[in-house]
């Protein structure tokens, strides 16, 4: 029995490393990415998009760090696979400055933040940057 359990251990282990393995969160590389919202009133979309690649297994977060002009209120913010894929996580209530989205990785590849004006409260064209951290 116990060596089934060390067999088991190490097969768990090789193949773990070999597919690139887990990577520990303080070990995470961490990109801004700068992008702008128009409003719907002013013609826009009230959307951006950030693709980003993800090729480890681990944890992620983001971060909208800043919006210029200054923007308090509420946002949305998604993450997804790819730009358009399934939604990996939401947050509907996303404030400038704080964390919006995290947790593990669920496959990696390509991904993409999506920033919303939700609520159609952005009465100027934002600049914005957002912080990933992830393996």
């Amino acid at each position: 029995m116990r060596v089934r359990y060390l067999a088991a251990l190490l097969a768990a282990t090789v193949f773990s490393v070999a597919c690139g393995g887990v990577t520990d969160p303080s070990q995470n590389k961490t990109e801004n990415f700068p992008g702008t919202i128009t409003p719907v009133a002013l013609g826009g979309t009230g959307t951006a998009q950030i693709p980003f690649n993800i090729s480890n297994g681990g944890e992620y977060t983001v971060k909208v760090a800043t919006m210029t002009p200054t923007f308090n209120n509420y946002f949305e913010a998604i993450l997804s696979l790819g730009c358009g894929g399934a939604v990996v996580q939401q947050n509907a209530l996303g404030i400038v400055g704080s964390q919006v989205l995290s947790g593990p990785v669920v496959q990696t590849g390509g991904y993409c933040v999506t920033i919303v004006d939700a609520y159609n409260t952005m009465t100027a064209v934002e600049n914005f940057t957002v912080t990933i951290s992830h393996p």
